[in-house]
């Protein structure tokens, strides 16, 4: 993070994409949870980003809008909190892999999916995505960090620094582990497995249909619009996260380059990425739309109009006693 105190403006953003990130989030796990037809294996990976992004708003927001004030800590304490972020990334980056694995396979097999990707199996596939984050997100912990440098440059013996990501985190695990390693690798890999599912798709669409075979279309017809929106989550989230790792790049291979603004940028970027997932449900997904719907009118839209009714219902009722008691008088 940038030297100085970070303007106004970055704070007010960081804290509204905090909020919506929050509020957005947590309205994709209720409505899976609320609504049986999002209770697919596919919806179990989605409610796994989801959860990464709550913690990436409730959490690691506060903790980069008070490492960017510059607060001084324990080396130890900043290092956990750099790992947190790392962490939350990498759990988002394999929940992604994990649900275009599940599209190729939902279109690669139609027949045999439900047997070969059980709901079991799609529960065990998110608790190894989420361990493997926690390896890789908490290597630096294990060693591979700017301590040794930090000690060499005279830092005092009870470890206090200035808390900042680039002061804790080397850039070497950033760049050749970390970006080289678990970020782009899985990228490309996605971006791969959507092209194969776009491809097969439209192959089956193109299809001739003969009198004793059922019409691919309507099956394939959803599959590719769902396939579309989850392409267009993968597509935000490599246009949100790729600026701040090339500017880790920068920093390694040109590290005297001026770009404070450019990470204030980058950053917001980054956690910008956690908020827009549930307005492209909303818009591109229609059993989530139906479900936030649902949501809204059951416990916030309805209940204030109930009230209302209540409210005039009790109006009328003590208007029509002062009429009949000026009937009787």
């Amino acid at each position: 993070m940038p030297d100085e105190l970070p303007p106004a403006l970055y704070v007010v953003m960081e804290v509204a994409i905090a909020i919506s990130s929050v509020i957005g989030n947590v309205m994709v796990v209720w409505a899976v949870r609320m609504n049986r037809s999002l209770r697919d294996t596919t919806f179990y990976f989605i409610v796994s980003l989801a959860l990464a992004d709550i913690a990436v708003g409730a959490l690691v927001i506060p903790l980069a809008i008070t490492i960017s004030i510059g607060l001084t800590t324990h080396f130890y304490s900043c290092l956990l909190v750099a790992c947190t972020v790392l962490v939350l990334t990498q759990s988002s980056i394999l929940a992604l892999l994990a649900i275009a694995i599940d599209r190729y396979l939902r279109v690669k097999i139609p027949m045999s999916y439900k047997r070969v990707v059980t709901p079991k199996r799609a529960g065990t596939a998110v608790v190894v995505c989420w361990m493997v984050a926690i390896i890789v997100g908490l290597t630096p912990m294990l060693g591979w960090n700017n301590l040794t440098k930090l000690t060499n440059n005279s830092l005092d013996a009870n470890l206090l620094i200035t808390c900042q990501f680039e002061t804790v985190i080397s850039m070497e695990y950033m760049v050749y582990f970390n970006f080289f390693g678990w970020v782009l690798p899985p990228l490309v890999l996605m971006l791969l497995i959507y092209a194969e599912i776009f491809y097969m798709i439209h192959k089956q669409l193109n299809k001739k249909v003969t009198a004793s075979q059922t019409d691919p279309s309507r099956y394939y017809g959803k599959e590719l619009k769902l396939a579309k929106s989850l392409a267009l989550v993968l597509f935000l989230f490599a246009i949100s996260w790729l600026p701040l790792h090339i500017l880790n790049c920068i920093t390694l291979f040109s590290p005297n380059l001026e770009k404070k603004i450019l990470i204030y940028i980058a950053i917001l970027l980054s956690h910008g990425n956690s908020a827009v997932n549930p307005i492209v449900y909303a818009f591109r997904i229609k059993k989530f739309r139906s479900a936030f719907l649902k949501i809204w009118k059951q416990y916030f839209c309805c209940r204030d109009m109930s009230r209302q009714a209540d409210r005039g219902s009790q109006r009328r009722e003590s208007q029509e006693r002062r009429v009949r008691r000026n009937i009787d008088i």
